[in-house]
């Protein structure tokens, strides 16, 4: 298979340009937005920008617009499709459709609203056709169907009819031309249509393009019949290089570049670019970029970008851009490792071989690059350069010379990874392969292999020769090696690894590399530079602090004397050394390469001062310096986009804050996020700085978010700030976007003077309140007084009754006591009464007559009888419960109910020992024994049921 673009090669190589070029090796870096991306529908049928630099797009649900960071949809009335857009000075974004036309503008909310013209046509049958073409001109507004061209001006809308149907309304310069199919070409002119018979050839039909050509000319695009060149007397045929493939392709519509560029853009391969020679410059399709091959619009903005509406989705094609791609999309040619142009060929070395194709920029017949492989080169190639006009190809199968498609072997050993040239002989070269050094030695013109270096074996990855003749070679992995060579280059003399312990980050990842004659060593630490003296490394921080984040740069490659291209890890940076302790580093250019190259094995050479050819993953790139050079960037300033309420039911406050005013948010809702864009629509870091005046004390930090949350701000008036940073350099104007949080209603005007109301009333009624109380107050002392006058004459009869209350228990408990003596004294008197008849008894018997004798018994029995009656006196013991019961609370009552099977007797032990009578005492009282009185005692005990470790009298005295 045969890789083909229709592509040319770069305009005026080495010559002095007066204006922007754009390259024919490759294409231009195209944007793809993705139907997913903007949310609308597939087909983009025209595009305009206003003065805020906002793109608008005709796309068939509505009206899309783009700020350089969001899109948005309007829907005209009926859900339209939106066939053609223009804008005017005012901001207003006119646009047509079906029976439709009108305009878009912001209220003084920002909201876009759409308003239609329609009301001002009177003959309403002529709206049943879709707006094609709207113009501004001046102060009027041209909308053109198939049917009518209706001139909007003054607020009003007149109609001009033609012979026939119109094909489309074109504009050059400041002039209108219209086609009316079987009747000619028409110029408007005011609002009058003139006719053109220059124009009215059969082969000049169907006219989709005029654009202007040179001072006076301009050249008419045809759907199928090409291009030809009209100067306003005649029209001739332009024989062009695309001629042929606009015929074949169907021109649709077309826009100038640069006001030297022709852009056609067709229905069934995409687009092309001619020169004003009818050169093909590119040639722009689905294969090499586009999402789509059939255009629908084309439009150019100020900075020269190509917008491209497609039939499915929308690209950008920035032809300022100095980077232009050829990629491998086919797969035909692999991976490339290395890329080269070498006499008029261009070579890449890829994983499957070495490939080449003519680079002959001398021809301008619509050349193409067409690969092929060159024979025996299949495997992996690894390095392409050149020496002494020797190109050299480092292969895994060992080390090629190439002479145009051919090559030829001159070392079998494997590996060649990198070359350089001897400092001390310049017919000699060096190279590191898999298993160490090789020689190479120039005879006859060409370099051919000398010898292997004895005494190193170790794989070399990149190689550089220090001023002392010393060669630093770098493992591709593991190790760093200072390595002392024999004067003929045969032996290694001394071989020496460095690693952390001489001061390096790691053992791992070390290259080795030439800064302005000065030997550094990268690793991901930053860079290092050896010291001799102390045999040591050491971090070269005057550089690592100026590389910022490419301090970890894994490659240095050469560009220029002053300028080195910096990669690290697939990221890419241009360094310029101007001058001693100057570093000006520039990466934002080439963020579109990161990711794309081979890493640790990418490759940049150098075509001339002003080219330079880049190794990608599939292809090549083309940097043309002197294209960044003459593109001047100029700034718009930022768009303050979309306000939006962010409460739990947030709502649109604005669709841009830039163009909004007297914009007041309730309190309630004082929490937004405020979205912003810089409309500049090219490649570049942008990076955003914002400063909310009222709120922020200082501007924040540069972030490239593009957008703000600002949650419950207090009640005032507020001033946000925002501006851009382009690239690192350039900073935008301030944008700014005034509202007002207004105060929560209990801070309004009107809150305050109901404060004062009330405030007063409240006032009149406290002095009310306060006068009753006082009143009251004093009413209640006066009752307080009384209260407590007879509280104290209540306190002191209650004192009096406590009192006389005391004395009548003092006195009863004084008649207690006396009863209680009574009844000890009583039962004394009883004992004595009992002991003395006792005594009485006994000495009854041992009376005696005069004579002696015994007293007769029977005497003895009377006065016992009688003595005993005495001792067993119930009214003694009556007389003595009546008194102990007064006196101990009804004792025996209790002892009954707690105890009913307790016989008098019983009861009357309990008395006598509840008053801690002696068991003598309580003998006398009882006319027994004082054993008795302990049997008595026994048995009481287990009526009672008393435990043995309690005593009796103790439980009768607490009963």
């Amino acid at each position: 298979m045969k890789l083909r673009f229709i592509l040319t090669f770069l305009l005026c190589i080495g010559l002095k340009l007066n204006a922007q070029t754009i390259q024919k090796i490759g294409v231009p870096y195209i944007q793809n937005f993705y139907k997913s991306d903007y949310a609308a529908g597939n087909q983009n049928w025209a595009i305009a920008k206003d003065k805020n630099g906002i793109i608008y797009f005709g796309n068939s649900e509505g009206l899309l617009s783009y700020d350089g960071n969001y899109w948005q949809t309007h829907k005209l009335p009926h859900r339209l499709v939106v066939r053609s857009v223009a804008t005017d000075k005012t901001g207003r974004i006119y646009t047509g459709g079906f029976g439709e036309l009108g305009y878009w503008e912001y209220d003084e909310r920002a909201i876009l609203n759409y308003h239609s013209l329609t009301n001002l046509v009177k003959d309403k049958s002529t709206l049943n056709n879709e707006v094609w073409k709207i113009y501004v001109d001046g102060n009027r507004v041209i909308f053109q169907t198939f049917a009518n061209i209706f001139i909007y001006q003054n607020n009003k809308i007149e109609i001009i009819k033609g012979n026939g149907s119109f094909l489309f309304l074109l504009k050059a310069g400041k002039r209108f031309f219209v086609e009316t199919p079987g009747s000619g070409v028409y110029e408007l002119i005011g609002n009058k249509l003139s006719f053109l018979p220059v124009l009215n050839k059969k082969e000049v039909s169907n006219i989709l393009s005029i654009l202007p050509f040179g001072k006076d000319s301009y050249l008419i695009g045809t759907a199928k019949n090409g291009l030809f060149l009209y100067n306003g007397k005649t029209v001739t045929k332009w024989v062009n290089q695309g001629d042929g493939f606009l015929s074949t392709y169907q021109l649709n519509n077309g826009v100038k570049i640069f006001d030297k560029y022709f852009a056609y853009g067709t229905i069934l391969n995409g687009v092309i670019i001619l020169d004003e020679n009818g050169q093909i410059v590119q040639h722009i399709n689905k294969g090499n970029g586009l999402q789509n091959n059939t255009v629908l619009s084309l439009f150019t903005d100020e900075n020269q970008n190509l917008w491209v509406g497609l039939d499915n989705g929308i690209d950008r094609v920035d032809t300022s851009s100095p980077l232009y791609f050829f990629f491998d999309k086919n797969g035909i040619f692999g991976t490339v490792y290395s890329s080269i142009i070498f006499g008029d060929r261009i070579y890449l070395g890829t994983n499957q071989g070495l490939y080449q194709s003519d680079w002959d920029n001398k021809d301008n017949k619509s050349p193409h690059l067409d690969f092929k492989i060159i024979p025996n080169s299949q495997g992996q190639v690894w390095d392409l350069s050149v020496h002494q006009g020797n190109l050299i190809c480092g292969h895994n199968n060992g080390t090629y010379l190439v002479n145009d498609d051919k090559i030829e072997k001159i070392s079998s050993v494997s590996g060649g990874w990198t070359i350089k040239g001897l400092g001390k002989d310049a017919d000699k070269l060096i190279q590191g392969t898999y298993t160490g050094l090789v020689i190479y030695q120039k005879t006859n013109g060409s370099y051919a292999f000398s010898n292997k270096v004895i005494g190193f074996n170790q794989p070399s990855r990149y190689i550089e020769e220090d001023d002392k003749g010393n060669f630093w070679i770098c493992h591709p992995y593991k190790g760093l090696f200072k390595v002392k060579l024999s004067d003929d280059y045969k032996t290694a003399k001394s071989v020496k690894q460095y690693d952390k312990s001489s001061g390096l980050s790691s053992d791992y990842g070390i290259s080795v590399f030439k800064l302005n004659g000065k030997i550094v060593f990268s690793s991901d630490a930053g860079f290092y530079v050896y010291d001799d003296i102390s045999d040591k490394f050491y971090p070269y921080n005057q550089l690592n602090s100026k590389l910022g984040s490419f301090k970890s740069s894994n490659k240095i490659i050469k560009a220029t004397d002053q300028k080195f291209w910096f990669i690290d890890h697939g990221k890419v940076a241009l360094a310029n050394f101007p001058k001693p302790g100057i570093l000006n580093i520039d990466s934002n250019m080439f963020k579109i390469l990161n990711g794309r190259m081979v890493q640790d094995y990418e490759n940049i050479s150098k075509i001339d001062e002003n080219l330079f050819l880049i190794s990608v993953d599939d292809g090549f790139v083309i940097y043309n310096k002197q294209n960044f050079v003459k593109n001047k960037l100029n700034l718009p300033s930022v768009f303050i986009g979309r306000i939006e309420n962010i409460s739990t039911d947030g709502y649109l406050i604005t669709e841009s804050g830039s163009l909004a005013k007297n914009i007041a948010i309730r309190f309630s809702k004082n929490s937004l996020r405020i979205n912003y864009s810089l409309p500049y629509y090219g490649q570049g870091k942008i990076k955003y700085q914002y400063f909310l005046d009222g709120f922020t004390k200082k501007w924040s930090t540069w972030s490239v978010l593009c957008q703000k949350d600002f949650t419950n701000l207090p009640y005032g008036d507020y001033t946000f700030k925002v501006r851009a940073l382009v690239n690192e350099g350039k900073v935008s104007n301030v944008s700014e976007f005034n509202f007002t949080v207004l105060a929560p209603f209990y801070a309004t005007v009107w809150a305050y003077i109901v404060y004062f109301v009330l405030f007063v009333l409240a006032i009149y009624f406290i002095r009310i309140w306060y006068f009753k109380k006082l009143t009251k107050h004093q009413k209640a002392l006066e009752t307080r007084l009384k209260n407590e006058q007879n509280e104290r004459l209540r306190e002191e009869a209650i004192a009096n009754q406590q009192k006389l209350a005391t004395l009548k228990n003092q006195q009863l408990q004084t008649e207690l006591n006396n009863k209680a003596r009574e009844a000890t004294n009583s039962a004394m008197n009883i004992v004595y009464k009992n002991e003395l008849l006792q005594k009485i008894k006994d000495e009854i018997l041992n009376l005696k007559d005069k004579e002696g004798k015994k007293i007769a018994e029977d005497q003895l029995k009377r006065i016992q009888k009688i003595i005993d009656e005495s001792l067993n006196d119930e009214r003694d013991w009556n007389l003595f419960e009546t008194s102990f019961n007064e006196t101990h609370e009804s004792f025996f009552k209790k002892l009954k109910v707690e105890h009913p099977d307790l016989v008098p007797n019983d009861l009357k032990l309990c008395a006598y020992l509840r008053m801690n009578m002696s068991s003598k005492e309580m003998a006398s009282l009882l006319n027994i024994s004082v054993r008795g009185v302990e049997i008595r005692r026994y048995r009481l005990r287990k009526k009672l049921n008393i435990a043995h470790d309690k005593n009796l009298n103790e439980f009768l005295i607490e009963l």
